[in-house]
């Protein structure tokens, strides 16, 4: 039965998206902590795009999921499972040395993403503390 509750598609996504951030908040301080690396070329992670490629009905969808033993087993179990990717930008350059780390392009970045991780967060906890209320029985 806990299984049911904590692995709801929500928090599945939820899941992902969190995930996402902390991946994409590694990179961004490496984007930082290199801005005056000669050469060194930004990366940056793709999850939004791939989960909403997921989600849209011209794309694929998000797979059922399993919830009882006798239902039929799922061909792949990496389905409904958005990954996040890391993309080196190496077609620009923001300076004569190669580099093309932008510090401001940066920091908002930082920033955007950690109103996303903090979203996202929110999300999960209203979740649970919803299903908190319903087991104790409050409206």
């Amino acid at each position: 039965m806990i299984e049911k509750i904590t692995q709801s598609p929500l928090v599945n996504v939820l899941s992902q998206a969190l995930n996402a951030s902390n991946m994409r908040n590694s990179v961004i301080s490496n984007n930082i902590a290199n801005v005056n690396t000669p050469g060194f070329k930004k990366s940056e992670v793709v999850f939004e795009s791939l989960l909403a490629e997921q989600l849209t009905p011209t794309g694929k969808k998000l797979a059922m999921t399993r919830t009882q033993e006798k239902h039929f087993p799922m061909p792949n179990d990496e389905q409904g499972v958005v990954n996040p990717k890391i993309n080196l930008i190496s077609n620009t350059t923001m300076r004569t040395d190669g580099n093309n780390v932008d510090i401001d392009s940066e920091m908002a970045g930082l920033a955007k993403n950690n109103i996303y991780y903090n979203a996202a967060v929110r999300q999960i906890s209203d979740y649970f503390t919803s299903i908190k209320s319903v087991i104790a029985g409050q409206k």
